[in-house]
């Protein structure tokens, strides 16, 4: 039956080229496709650790010029509990530019030897920034003010840091730095992984550091946790707060939630376009399927009529038809495979390995579902040709 097969398809062997070729781009569409969309999939899984409802962003410039870095730091202090004494809002902390879901990004590296890290996300922050974002810590505490008076600047990490650093062991205590650093960071504490870059992407090693006795000269951010009934009053009267208090300064508020959206939606936009093109060439190669199969049919009544007049059964005929389309599939799989195994290899999406597992899979059921959908109906239509009819045809 096998070799019967073969010998019709090689008769064929133009038309069924084509058909190959379009299904292997297919293949090789659907499995990228598949690719980004499942490890979308697993990162949206993984837990965020991180409150961004109810939280406001507060951007502000700095332009008290004083000389003393103590009266400076008492100044936003006052500021804070200012923000702080509002009836709706429940804590307030400053922190660097670069906030979760927002646009500002500042790169260091960790450690060196065998801990080091090249990219590490770098945080600025106070002792309130926890509370403001609800944090969760894994190992140690937050630092606090008076860690600033440490002969090593005490530092906070996450457990994608850790991890990549240390393994998985306990690290508060340790010291961190270079052999010529004469003083080298503490690691105070571990907190959970927060997905900063949204639900689609995963946590990043990143590191907090309290704000240094002079920091406020370029702080411009500040973090307000206020109550789920916070309104666009409460928004006012906390503008006209900072306008008066930090005078000549340009204030804006946003919402931390539309950040994390439209960071959502930044990501899915290439998702979503790259899915409708490939709706587009499935749904190409499936009518194309459709299409060369009942012309197959129109052009071999003759031969199905001989088959049915035979003795043989109508689904017999739709499953040669079938199985002639599972061949022309399990031919373009095996060659989109060869390319498939090659994404991982050369780190053509920089992807975990199970991700494109997962694909690969996905992409040969989903090319053999298409195949039998397209190959089902002809298959009947063929299976109804009455012996007589197709023999008088001939």
């Amino acid at each position: 039956m096998l070799k019967h097969l073969f010998k019709l398809m090689w008769n064929k062997k133009k038309q069924n080229l084509l058909l190959v070729i379009e299904i292997f781009f297919s293949f090789l569409v659907i499995f990228a496709l598949a690719s980004i969309a499942a490890y979308y999939y697993r990162n949206y899984r993984l837990p965020m650790d991180l409150d961004d409802q109810d939280v406001w962003i507060v951007n502000y410039n700095n332009p008290n010029q004083t000389n003393r870095n103590d009266s400076l730091a008492l100044f936003y202090e006052n500021v804070r509990k200012a923000v702080t004494s509002e009836p709706q809002v429940m804590e307030a902390s400053y922190a660097s530019n670069n906030t979760p879901f927002g646009t500002g990004m500042s790169i260091t590296s960790f450690g060196s030897g065998k801990e080091a890290v090249d990219r590490v996300y770098y945080y600025t922050s106070d002792e309130y920034y926890p509370k403001v974002l609800g944090l969760h810590l894994l190992e140690g505490r937050w630092f606090s003010r008076q860690d600033l008076a440490d002969a090593h600047p005490p530092i906070v990490i996450n457990e994608s840091l850790r991890d990549a650093a240390f393994g998985h062991v306990p690290v508060v205590g340790r010291l961190v730095g270079n052999k010529q650093d004469p003083h080298p960071q503490r690691i105070i504490g571990v907190i959970a992984d927060v997905k900063v870059e949204g639900d689609y992407h995963p946590s990043t090693p990143s590191m907090y550091v309290p704000i240094d006795t002079d920091g406020f000269r370029w702080m411009g951010t500040m973090l307000v946790k206020v109550s789920p009934d916070a309104d666009a009053a409460s928004e006012g009267r906390i503008y006209k707060l900072l306008s008066g208090a930090i005078r000549n300064s340009n204030i804006g508020i946003r919402h931390m939630s539309n950040d994390r959206a439209n960071k959502n939606n930044a990501s899915l936009v290439p998702l979503i376009i790259f899915g409708i093109i490939a709706a587009f060439l499935v749904l190409n190669v499936a009518f194309g399927l459709f299409g060369v199969l009942w012309y197959n049919i129109n052009r071999r009544k003759g031969e199905i009529g001989l088959r049915r007049a035979v003795g043989a059964s109508g689904w017999s005929v739709t499953g040669q038809l079938w199985l002639e389309t599972m061949i022309l599939a399990t031919f373009a799989l095996i060659l989109g495979t060869f390319f498939a195994i090659q994404f991982p290899l050369l780190h053509v999406f920089d992807l975990p390995t199970r991700v494109y597992i997962e694909a690969l899979f996905f992409a040969i059921l989903f090319i053999y579902a298409l195949a039998t959908i397209c190959s089902l109906y002809p298959g009947r239509q063929a299976a109804a040709i009455f012996p007589a009819e197709a023999l008088h045809e001939d």
